[in-house]
């Protein structure tokens, strides 16, 4: 999860006469040094807004609402929001009615309101303009983080990594709070690409960069996300022994996201290591956070799968019943928001950016009656390559229910009739250079292999298998490319994907599964392979296989 810019305050109170005459900066300067001190931090901002009101200084007071909005009662927390808004629209200055919204959206966000904070940020693009650097780059910061919730991960991963580079150029206490955070999300979107190692270097950089500027809270959170990570690296202790020490000030500062999250890996680590019991406590704190905050994203979907499953093993159908529900109402929550907002940021805010790039481009070939040629053909070049791409998206989305479909017609799924032919037509074979009866032997162990589905023993090597058929790996593959026309490999693959799509059609329990689960019901090593292998066969994914079959 990622975190957001700004710090937090409290209530106003009257303004001293020591600080009547001092200025907004060195308030500011004050406020900024007692960050970790709260009643200080909170007797400065409370004097900064107070000043602020009695000078109608319209732009400071939205300062002063922005900060305090994360200290006031959480009853207050609204109508402060609202407050940023109003009073910045009082002064006509677009960049500050534009840095008013993305205050509004943080709240929303720290509350992992994702809709709301999506809308107020996508307000704000309408109103910062592109000679304030700092906001054009709050916001793209902000939008990676919609982006990464929502699961577009490529897209985060630029955004952030022009963040990261802008932020670091100053040593201003904005900069480098951007700095950090943008370098905590890095991390986080190379965790959520499975690029573990370069997760733990980007998270190992930050916490060194974290400890040299002195944000202790940054810090923690930093620590919490290696300590996920360590678990996809199948290093449960050093996973466990991370989120505990980052928990403490996450939970101090009201981050129940977080706190869920953390507890969800935690009980991965025990589940994992044959742990239930163990693992339980921590899956009920997540459902926790569901029930009292409606807090739910994607990965912790899973919490209720595991314990669907757990007490079905167990017998307990009032459990397992209960759970289930729990899982239908995460999976309706997951649908409505994440359809709504997918749909609107990229229609909102990717659109804008490239009709802002456009307008861009032909401010610059402005009067340059060649250049004004290239725009035109740019401007066609855009249009055309847009309908392209929405052709070829309506086009294989056809594609793919044709190949489902006829994955569907067959009471099972046949390997290819040129297959069974090639194998009748065994006698007739005269051009391998093998013994026939060697070649008879390998094709007789060949049939018992399939018919009795010894292809779903993970870590099959060409070498291994040869071996158990008590011949060399070179004459098993030469049978394999000349009788199954197909190289060892991708007639492994095919035996395996076979098998899950009849599985997937025939049992409905497995439907419930997750790609990690069915990769391993069908032997493959990783959800990856098991997805490009699937797709290479099928010609569709398994997650189109899974919802299509759930439509049906």
């Amino acid at each position: 999860m990622m975190t957001t810019f700004g710090f937090s305050q409290q209530k106003r109170n009257a303004l001293p006469d020591s600080l009547k005459n001092k200025s907004y900066e060195y308030l500011d300067k004050r406020i900024d040094a007692f960050e970790q001190d709260t009643l200080m931090a909170k007797f400065y901002l409370n004097s900064y807004l107070e000043k602020a009101k009695t000078d109608k200084n319209f732009s400071q007071m939205v300062n002063a609402y922005s900060n305090m909005l994360f200290f006031v009662p959480e009853q207050s927390k609204y109508a402060y929001a609202d407050s940023i808004v109003s009073t910045a629209k009082l002064t006509k200055d677009k960049n500050l009615i534009g840095s008013a919204y993305i205050s509004k959206g943080n709240f929303y966000y720290s509350i992992k309101n994702y809709v709301q904070a999506l809308n107020f940020y996508l307000k704000a693009s309408n109103y910062v303009s592109e000679s304030d650097a700092y906001l054009q780059y709050e916001l793209k910061y902000h939008i990676a983080g919609i982006k990464l919730h929502l699961g577009f991960s490529d897209e985060a991963l630029i955004l952030l990594k022009d963040c990261v580079e802008f932020f670091k150029k100053s040593n201003e206490y904005d900069y480098q709070r951007g700095y950090l955070n943008s370098l905590h999300s890095l991390g986080l979107v190379y965790n959520r690409l499975g690029k573990y190692d370069l997760s733990s270097e980007t998270n190992d950089f930050a916490i060194k960069e974290a400890q040299r500027i002195g944000v202790p809270l940054t810090l923690n959170y930093i620590i919490h996300s290696e300590g996920v990570n360590q678990y996809f690296k199948k290093n449960y202790s050093v996973a466990i022994e991370n989120i505990q020490k980052a928990l403490p000030a996450i939970r101090r500062n009201n981050d129940f996201a977080n706190e869920a999250v953390g507890y969800f890996y935690i009980g991965k680590c025990y589940w994992d290591q044959n742990q239930p019991e163990k693992a339980l406590p921590y899956f009920k704190k997540v459902d926790r956070a569901f029930a009292e905050k409606k807090y739910i994203r994607p990965d912790l979907r899973e919490n209720y799968e595991l314990l669907v499953g757990y007490y079905k093993k167990n017998g307990d159908v009032k459990n397992q019943l209960y759970y289930i529900n729990r899982l239908m109402k995460a999976d309706s929550l997951l649908n409505a928001n994440f359809k709504y907002m997918s749909g609107k940021i990229h229609k909102e805010y990717d659109t804008k950016s490239l009709r802002y790039a456009k307008q861009q481009i032909e401010k610059e070939l402005a009067g340059k009656e060649k250049v004004t040629v290239f725009l035109y053909c740019s401007i066609a070049f855009l249009f055309f390559l847009t309908l392209y791409f929405f052709y070829r998206y309506y086009n294989n989305q056809k594609q793919y229910r044709q190949k489902f479909e006829k994955l569907m017609e067959d009471q099972k799924v046949q390997q290819n009739k040129e297959e069974i032919v090639e194998q009748k037509k065994e006698t007739e074979r005269k051009e391998l250079d093998i013994n026939s009866e060697v070649v008879r032997s390998i094709l007789k162990e060949l049939e018992k292999f399939e018919a009795k589905k010894k292809f779903l023993e993970k870590d099959l090597t060409l070498v291994n298998l040869a071996s158990s058929f008590n011949t060399n790996s070179n004459y098993l593959s030469k049978v394999i490319n000349y009788y199954r026309n197909k190289n060892y490999t991708t007639y492994l693959n095919d035996l395996r994907i076979v098998y899950i799509v009849n599985l997937l059609r025939t049992e409905s329990k497995f439907r419930n599964y997750t790609i990690k689960a069915l990769a391993e019901e069908s032997g493959f090593s990783t959800p990856q392979h098991f997805s490009k292998a699937f797709f290479s066969t099928t010609g569709i994914y398994p997650s189109y296989f899974l919802n299509e079959l759930s439509k049906n």
